[in-house]
């Protein structure tokens, strides 16, 4: 995990990773994908299965982590159309009734939560007429409402597709999308409204669509 800046230079919205792989030694996709987060100013790259390896999550520590970031973000493979299991196991533990939701449970309120999902399956596969027959934004409905729940806006999920097949000059411009998103993000340079509309399949289908201004 890397450090957080001064309080001197903190950045609009400080941005959370979460981030959740059991084989990472494995994903050319997702380790891509995360080199260099932890060197962008205002990112606290949080590595679940390096800092869990027994899977005993230390709840107020999360909840701490959390408190201190406006921006969360959940990066993971799709695991049947889900999260690998320290994630699912994360949201069971960490948001808390009376903390996290409920007549009490604020801390989340007025967050932002972005899902970055990498598939084995094409874009095509994830379609109502698809092999699979839901978008990936349709299957992440459980993430979605828990971020209704917390008060938090979801923007549609960043979605690398087809990642065993993936050329590199295509996953170079998923990985410059990516970095250019969590940038926009902390610098809150991004059209929420926009980004999170329920029409919108995916984020990185057109990034210039909800991102304004310049980037610093």
């Amino acid at each position: 995990m890397n450090q957080m800046q001064s309080p001197s230079d903190q950045p609009r919205r400080p941005v959370l990773v979460l981030f959740a792989h059991p084989a990472l030694q494995k994903s050319r996709v997702n380790s891509k994908l995360i080199d260099g987060l932890d060197q962008i100013p205002g990112v606290t790259f949080h590595d679940l299965y390096e800092a869990y390896p027994d899977l005993c999550i230390d709840v107020r520590a999360e909840q701490e982590l959390l408190e201190t970031h406006d921006v969360v973000i959940f990066q993971h493979p799709f695991y049947w159309y889900s999260t690998p299991s320290i994630l699912k196991e994360w949201q069971d533990l960490v948001l808390e009734h009376g903390w996290a939701y409920g007549s009490t449970g604020n801390a989340l309120r007025g967050k932002t939560l972005l899902s970055v999902v990498s598939t084995g399956g094409k874009e095509s596969a994830y379609h109502p007429d698809g092999y699979n027959r839901h978008t990936v934004r349709q299957l992440l409905a459980p993430i979605e409402q828990t971020a209704h729940l917390c008060g938090m806006t979801f923007l549609a999920p960043f979605v690398a597709h087809a990642t065993l097949r993936i050329p590199t000059d295509v996953l170079a411009v998923h990985t410059s999308d990516y970095h250019r998103l969590v940038i926009a993000l902390r610098d809150d340079q991004v059209d929420l409204e926009k980004a999170a509309a329920r029409d919108r399949s995916f984020i990185n289908q057109d990034l210039n669509d909800v991102i304004r201004g310049e980037i610093r």
